[in-house]
């Protein structure tokens, strides 16, 4: 900001060239600097056309020519969680106003269905007073999914969306906007496509969207994202300062703050930009408290079944999208090779996936896999986590060696194995006592496995089997293939299967999908 410009002083009536370049440096030393903005998008990926990539560029605004739109910050809703989440958005949000209003940005707040509370204020008046204006394209009073333009949204919210009551009946609870969200003289007060005929008397072409709900009322208002597109107006949403009206009771079976990401990537596709709340004033964007992405951590060190290979796509493909952060510890395919890399990763998992085969980690990357198992911690194994962390015919444990992990963890006791050759296919079915189990869900009565059939006898009696298994040629005992164990309250599940075939079995992903969720204590899919 200029506090003052100080030119030379020029005798009366006698013009200078000073005068005319004071006449255009003094506007442009007074103008309030530019808004700076990184704005996100999503493009198709040119290795993969059915993929999207994120790419960000840099904005420079003019706030004399921006408008921030505030959509539907109402003071309640009658979905107690969200009214709960705009409360925390609240104070984040007010600095925001306040930085933009301070650059001379135009702070429109638009809170539906409430302008009889406002009717009397003088911003309401003067979103009124506002001049209608012709348009190519007509206004809408609601800008519904253009079929033409977008694909249906990512999300199921049929509904209504509320996540921690499936059950809240809808009504019109709100009567104002949020009393956290200051309305300071100059700010407009609208509910409808009075808001374009505002900015377009007042030569405003950029608009920054933020509010609720994302996949409802921040895409289909008549103040709001659909409509300001397609008038031609630049716009972004500001991600971090939106919620979604989304119940992960419903497809596609995500987090509920998952559920907003997944539009948000929507709009970046097919609609506009997105920039966070730090592009106006610093620190770090806003995060729900709740909103806590948990880590998945897969241990891989064996020479026989290709998990180095396997277990990396399985993570992409099922757990990346649905937004679990992921990390990886591993030790390369050569037998004995004790050398993981990236073990520092394990203190900070919620849940292990294990498929190591007869190694001796490092000391304190098998102290620090102890005391995730003694905090409790959730372990996932799948096929040599039976023998994960022994040596073949060991009679003495070392300290980095656990010789029972099987018994003591898992809840099982690997026997070896029945061999490979013809018949020894193994027809893998559920367990008639747990066939209700939701880790069972998607997965079918029935299937073949190509992974030779492990000896398990004896499993704990904290564990519950799931699935069984014998070969087929019927040589073999009907053997446990897939179970639970709950000793001292952790979620522990494991299954013998995991060999390069059976991870190209639908029955077999979704088995281990789900047993990493119920690890978790996470939402497991319904069948289909």
């Amino acid at each position: 900001m200029v506090a003052s410009v100080k030119f030379p002083r020029l005798a009366p009536g006698r013009p200078s060239w000073i005068l005319s370049l004071a006449a255009v440096v003094l506007p442009l030393l007074l103008r309030a600097e530019p808004l700076a903005l990184h704005a996100r998008s999503r493009v198709r990926d040119v290795q993969d056309t059915n993929a999207f990539v994120a790419v960000e560029r840099s904005l420079s605004w003019e706030p004399s020519r921006t408008a921030v739109v505030v959509c539907d910050m109402w003071d309640k809703h009658h979905c107690p969680d969200a009214t709960e989440r705009v409360g925390e958005m609240v104070p984040r949000m007010d600095a925001v106003l306040k930085a933009a209003r301070a650059k001379g940005a135009l702070i429109i707040h638009c809170p539906s269905d409430t302008m009889g509370f406002y009717k009397d204020h003088p911003g309401r008046k003067l979103a009124q007073a506002a001049p209608k204006v012709a348009t190519t394209v007509p206004l809408q009073g609601w800008c519904s999914l253009n079929g033409g333009k977008e694909p249906k949204l990512p999300i199921d919210d049929s509904d209504g969306g509320c996540d921690g009551c499936p059950d809240c009946p809808g009504f019109r609870a709100w009567s104002r906007q949020h009393p956290g969200l200051a309305i300071e003289d100059g700010d407009a007060i609208t509910d409808s496509a009075e808001a374009f005929h505002l900015m377009r008397q007042r030569g405003i072409t950029n608009v920054i969207v933020m509010g609720v709900h994302i996949n409802m009322c921040v895409l289909g208002r008549p103040f709001s994202i659909r409509q300001m597109v397609t008038q031609g107006q630049n716009v972004v949403l500001m991600r971090d300062l939106t919620d979604a009206m989304y119940n992960h009771r419903k497809a596609p079976y995500v987090s509920h703050f998952r559920g907003t990401e997944l539009v948000t990537e929507h709009i970046e596709q097919y609609w506009c930009p997105s920039v966070t709340s730090a592009d106006l004033i610093g620190g770090e964007p806003f995060r729900f408290k709740a909103d806590t992405k948990k880590t998945v951590c897969f241990i891989i060190g064996e020479n026989e079944y290709s998990t180095w290979e396997t277990l990396p796509e399985f993570a992409k493909q099922e757990l990346a999208w649905r937004g679990y952060q992921l990390s990886f510890v591993t030790a390369s395919p050569k037998v004995g090779d004790n050398d993981f890399k990236g073990w520092d990763a394990i203190p900070k998992a919620d849940v292990l996936v294990i498929s190591s085969r007869r190694r001796s980690p490092p000391g304190p990357m098998l102290e620090a896999i102890r005391a995730h198992i003694a905090a409790g911690k959730a372990v996932v194994g799948i096929r040599t986590a039976s023998h994960a962390f022994e040596e073949r015919d060991q009679k003495t444990p070392t300290a980095t060696t656990w010789m029972h992990f099987d018994e003591e963890v898992l809840g099982g006791d690997y026997q070896d194995h029945y061999g490979t050759g013809p018949g020894k296919v193994t027809v893998v079915q559920h367990d008639r006592a747990t066939a209700a189990s939701p880790i069972l869900n998607g997965v079918a009565p029935e299937f073949r496995a190509k992974s030779h059939l492990y000896r398990n006898r004896d499993l704990a009696p904290t564990t519950t089997r799931l699935l069984v298994d014998r070969t087929e040629d019927g040589q073999s005992e009907t053997e446990p293939v897939a179970w639970t164990n709950t000793r001292e309250r952790r979620r522990v599940f494991y299954t013998s299967l995991g060999s390069p075939d059976d991870f190209a079995e639908p029955s077999f992903r979704r088995l281990l999908l789900n047993g990493i969720l119920w690890s978790m204590d996470d939402f497991i899919p319904p069948a289909g």
